[in-house]
Parts: structure tokens; C-alpha cells; sequence
């Protein structure tokens, strides 16, 4: 053993043991495989990336530079393969980006793969991508130039050909204990009667009956997708040892899918359990003994009480990072209601937390835009179904005055609680614009999509692009024609289209859709990069303006100061802020002005600046 191995186990050794028997009673064995296995993946960790995890020991908060910036993707959608991708390195260094978030790139069956998150080897590309030399080579190629990667780990279930669950259905009860096995439905019957259910239209209830073995599984997602049951060690150090076989591929950041699901308890939810917060912070430790230059992201939709959590504690920390989901649903609101009031109120919520907890920040990604309403709204009189219904009928178009252009995911005729597929550009209106050839709302809908934007790089955390938005890529239908009825039923697919490289040269044609969306957001991220109050450990705040359809959103970093002012409606609106006689700077425009009752143009923006002695 090491010296540096040595050094890391020890600071974490006993609070790991101790949670491991905690979970595990009369864990011991188990826990000296883990620590077996561990020392061995440190071994075989290449001297490439041992260097950067030193580096990254010595500078822990080099994630929080405000220099970062993300970019998510599918390898098949922008360039074919990892190989292709590997040659448009070059592309996503003019964008900028320095992290980038590869979607699901494990093989997965044809036709039941969920978008890639029904695993059918945690060792294996899916082929169609290429290998995991290629992986490792392309890992290699991005780091020389500065850029960290992401993949997605779904541990929270299988696909049903993975080995373990092949061998579970052909009876070894082995690997039956691995997952979730009943002979019949009495005690399903009873989770169900406190577990929701995740896609009651499309997959309706928790378990799925096999046929093949008389036997129920549990299956919360599709029933492609069985859970894995975490009470068991065997699984909880297997599971360990595919993240450590991954990241020593060259994977900085394992984004753990569906975290909150990890643990399953009957007469609960099966959500949020204490003993998730257990895995996880095991999983924190073991990343710092043996790559501790990797970050762990956690995948939390749900309403920021029950978000936080997942950071864990500054002195035993859980994630590294979260997915701003909440932000991100209530920025497409505030576009439909020119309301800015439930924003404000939850970016008030997230900038009051320690500067050490990180939010990911995104305008949209591969998902749906799911409506989790926040109780707040009752005051002022809003039900829920109903305001979710006007969401989602704006959104598609159905409202008087909007040229957004999405489709539902997952209609509950029931519940009423659809969810909301579509690009930025198409949910800004650019689509429609393009379809009727009108340059004015053209106009309009660009200038609505770079006032997004720069509110996005105004948050507390790190924005994300999602692939085509850079550009203004539209809604693709063309899944409605896939030959594959997985991907044919399932409108997600509606902002999962083949990046247009066609339309990639016009971002360097000034005047063009593509150029000024492209340029403002390159402007944009040269501010951020430039300027000290965009730095990671700025003081964050909401300033009133005195006007719901205005936001006002301020950083202070030491002498210095930006404060961004947001217009999310069509109309000439006049901000009610008092910063005093000072004078500052319009970081867009250069034009100097007092900020006190400030104008801003409908969906208009600025980002004013100022420094002091």
C-alpha cells in the first residue's frame, strides 16, 4: 500500500466501516472486498490521472471556477460516434466549453432502453458508439485540452439482459436476491399502497410480473428496468466497483441517475430514505481514497427542501453538485406568466445556502420539463391543475399570443399532470417565426432566448448548454417516423434531433439566426470569464424591482459588483431599483447610466457593472 493510499484511507476508514456495518450488519467481510477492491482500482488507476487528482487535492474548489462551463449531449445525435466526436473537439472549444456532460453511452437493448438508462453492462460502449478504448482515448484527447467529462451511472436499476438479471431468471437465487423477487402480489401489494408511481400513463405501478420465472420484480421506472436492491452488499460493492472501472477510463463526473430511489423500505415512498444519504457519502469517501479528483452529481428532481440534502453536510459532505431542476422549471413559467414572483422566491432559497453547495444550471436538457408547483403559488390564489393546464397549453401554442411551440410528455388524464417536451428555441417562439417567415417575431424570439441566457450565466452555480441550443436549433419530428416504437412513443424525442451541422457554418455569418444567437452567447461567456463577480464564491441576491414582470439579480465579489436586470414580458417595463448615485457600466452596450428606475425593453436585459476603491 502507498504512502498516498495510506493517507487517504485513513481519513475516512473508520467513518466508512462504521457506515458500512451500520447498513450492513455482520458486514465485516464485505467491507474488507470493498477495501480490497478499492486499493486494487487506486493500483490500476493510470499516472495521468493520478497527477490531476493531486492537483485536484490541492485546488478542491477547481469546479467552482467561474470559468466553467458545461455542455450535455448525445454522442449518436452530434456526431455519430466517439470517434466523430473525438473530431469535433475543436467545435465545442468555440463554444467555450470546458465540461462536457455525455448522455448515456453504456450498451443498453435495442428498444428497451429508456434513452440509455436501462444498462445491460456497466463494462461495455453500446457499439453503435464505439469501445472503451475509445472512450479512454477520447477521455485522453479532452483533457490535453482542458475539458473534464461527465457520464451518467444509473444505479438505481438494470436493464432486464443484464447478466445479473438473466441469471435471476433462470432461478439462481443468488442474483434473485440482487434485485427484488416475489412469489406473488401480497407484499407488492402493500409498497403499493405508499410508493407513487413515476409514469403512471406509460408504465403504470411499481412491479412487473414475469411469466418467464411465476415470479413479480421491481420495476419503478419501465418494466425493462428492474431495481436493484441495495439492502444486499454484494450489490452495493459491485455497483462500487463498475463507478471506479469507469472512472478510471477518464471520467471526472459520475452523475448518479434517479439518487433519490436508491433505497427501498416498505410502508414508504421509497423516496429520499436516510440510507440513501449513507450510500452516497460512502460513495463520496471512497472516491476521495481512491480518485478523489472525480465529483459526484446527483440527479434530484424534486423541490429544493428535499434537494439540499443530497449536498449532505460541510463536514461530511454527500454531492458535489446538483441539477438546478427547480430554477429551471420556473424560469419556463415565468415565461408563460410574465410573472416573476414564484422565480424569485425559489433563487431566494437556493443563493441563502453555503457557497459550498454547487447547482448545475440549465435553460433546458434531454428530460422533460416537469411542473412540480411550489405550495407557495396558493397565496395568490393559483390551483394547481388548472395553472398546470395553462402552462402546458401555452407552451404548445394553445393560448392566445404564443408562438411557443412543445408537445406533452406523459399526460395523466388523471392526475392532470403532463409534462412539457421542446427546445429553448422552439418553447421561445422561433419556430412558429421561422414557419411563418416573420422577421419581426424572428426579432423577438431571439431576443427572448438571449435574455434567458444571460440570466442563466447570471446564476449561482455552472450553466450547461444543452447541445443546439447554441445555435437555436428547433424541435425535430422526425421520431414521430422511427421505426423504433420506443423512440416513436415517446416525445422526448422532440429535442433529442441530430445536431444540424448544416446550419453550423451560419453561426459565423453575421446577421444570420444562428450568428446572433451564437455571438451573444459567446459575449455573454466572456464576461462571465472576465469579470470577478461571476467567481464561484460571489455573494448572490434578488434585488426588488417593484414590478412582477422585472428581476433583478445582483453579485458582489470584494470591490466589485453586477447587477442583472431580466424583462420576462412583451412589454416596456421600468425597473424600481435604487443603487444609489453611483455610476455603472453596461457590460453589453458600454452605456453608462445611475440605477434608479432603470427602463427595460420587452424581454430585454442588461448587466450592469461597477467597481470601487
Amino acid at each position: 500500500m502507498t504512502v498516498e493510499y495510506q493517507r487517504r484511507l485513513e481519513k475516512h476508514y473508520d467513518e466508512l466501516k462504521w457506515l458500512y456495518c451500520e447498513l450492513y450488519p455482520n458486514g465485516q467481510g464485505r467491507f474488507e472486498e470493498l477495501c480490497a477492491s478499492m486499493e486494487q482500482w487506486y493500483k490500476e488507476r493510470n499516472k495521468k490521472w493520478k497527477a490531476l487528482d493531486r492537483k485536484r487535492e490541492k485546488q478542491k474548489n477547481w469546479y467552482k471556477s467561474q470559468k466553467m462551463l458545461g455542455m450535455m449531449l448525445y454522442i449518436d445525435a452530434f456526431a455519430d460516434n466517439i470517434s466523430g466526436l473525438e473530431e469535433k473537439l475543436d467545435y465545442l472549444k468555440a463554444c467555450n466549453v470546458n465540461y462536457l456532460h455525455l448522455m448515456p453511452f453504456l450498451a443498453t437493448p435495442k428498444g428497451k432502453s429508456d434513452g440509455g438508462y436501462a444498462v445491460a453492462d456497466y463494462r461495455t460502449v453500446q457499439p453503435s458508439l464505439g469501445t472503451m478504448e475509445d472512450l479512454a482515448a477520447l477521455s485522453e484527447k479532452c483533457h490535453d485540452q482542458g475539458m473534464s467529462l461527465c457520464m451518467d451511472f444509473v444505479m438505481n436499476h438494470t436493464s432486464e439482459d443484464h447478466e445479473w438479471a438473466r441469471r435471476a431468471l433462470a432461478g439462481e437465487k443468488e442474483y434473485q436476491d440482487r434485485y427484488f423477487f416475489f412469489d406473488n402480489y401480497d407484499i407488492p401489494s402493500e409498497y403499493e399502497k405508499t410508493c407513487p408511481q413515476v409514469f403512471p400513463t406509460t408504465a403504470p405501478g411499481n412491479f412487473t410480473w414475469r411469466e418467464d420465472c411465476h415470479k413479480f420484480v421491481m420495476t419503478t421506472f419501465y418494466p425493462y428496468q428492474w431495481d436493484l436492491n441495495y439492502a444486499n452488499p454484494v450489490v452495493f460493492n459491485e455497483m462500487v466497483n463498475n463507478m471506479l472501472y469507469l472512472v478510471n477510463q477518464g471520467i471526472d463526473i459520475v452523475r448518479i441517475d434517479a439518487v433519490p430511489y436508491i433505497w427501498k423500505q416498505l410502508g414508504t415512498t421509497c423516496r429520499n430514505l436516510p440510507q440513501v444519504h449513507t450510500i452516497v457519502r460512502m460513495m463520496r469517501m471512497i472516491c476521495e481514497i481512491v480518485c478523489p479528483g472525480v465529483l459526484l452529481l446527483g440527479e434530484v428532481v424534486m423541490e429544493p427542501e428535499k434537494v439540499v440534502p443530497y449536498f449532505g453536510s460541510v463536514e461530511k459532505p454527500e454531492c458535489h453538485m446538483l441539477y438546478n431542476v427547480t430554477t429551471m422549471a420556473s424560469t419556463w413559467h415565468t415565461i408563460a406568466t410574465a410573472d416573476t414572483r414564484l422565480l424569485k422566491h425559489q433563487m431566494d432559497i437556493v443563493t441563502r445556502l453555503p457557497k459550498d453547495y454547487v447547482f448545475l444550471n440549465y435553460l433546458r436538457c434531454h428530460d422533460d420539463i416537469g411542473w412540480g408547483l411550489d405550495e407557495w403559488l396558493k397565496q395568490f390564489g393559483i390551483a394547481e391543475a388548472p395553472h398546470k393546464k395553462y402552462l402546458n397549453d401555452y407552451f404548445r401554442g394553445y393560448v392566445e399570443g404564443s408562438d411557443a411551440r412543445g408537445e406533452l410528455y406523459n399526460d395523466d388524464p388523471v392526475l392532470q399532470d403532463a409534462r412539457l417536451c421542446g427546445t429553448t428555441a422552439s418553447l421561445c417562439g422561433l419556430e412558429a417565426a421561422g414557419f411563418e417567415q416573420n422577421e419581426e417575431k424572428t426579432a423577438q424570439a431571439i431576443q427572448r432566448i438571449e435574455m434567458l441566457n444571460a440570466y442563466l450565466f447570471i446564476q449561482s452555480g455552472i450553466p450547461v448548454i444543452y447541445s443546439g441550443d447554441e445555435i437555436g436549433q428547433v424541435n425535430d419530428y422526425s421520431y414521430k417516423e422511427s421505426e423504433d416504437y420506443d423512440r416513436r412513443s415517446d416525445s422526448r424525442y422532440i429535442h433529442r434531433g441530430h445536431f444540424r451541422w448544416d446550419l453550423e457554418p451560419a453561426k459565423d455569418k453575421k446577421g444570420t439566426v444562428q450568428n446572433r444567437i451564437f455571438a451573444s452567447m459567446k459575449k455573454m461567456e466572456e464576461l462571465k470569464f472576465k469579470y470577478r463577480p461571476f467567481d464561484g464564491e460571489a455573494d448572490v441576491w434578488t434585488e426588488e424591482t417593484y414590478d412582477t414582470a422585472l428581476l433583478c439579480v445582483c453579485r458582489k465579489s470584494g470591490n466589485e459588483m453586477v447587477t442583472g436586470i431580466f424583462n420576462f414580458s412583451n412589454e416596456d417595463r421600468t425597473a424600481w431599483i435604487d443603487m444609489g448615485e453611483f455610476t455603472w457600466k453596461d457590460l453589453f452596450t458600454g452605456e453608462k447610466r445611475v440605477l434608479r428606475g432603470v427602463p427595460v425593453p420587452a424581454r430585454g436585459y442588461a448587466w450592469y457593472y461597477r467597481k470601487w476603491d
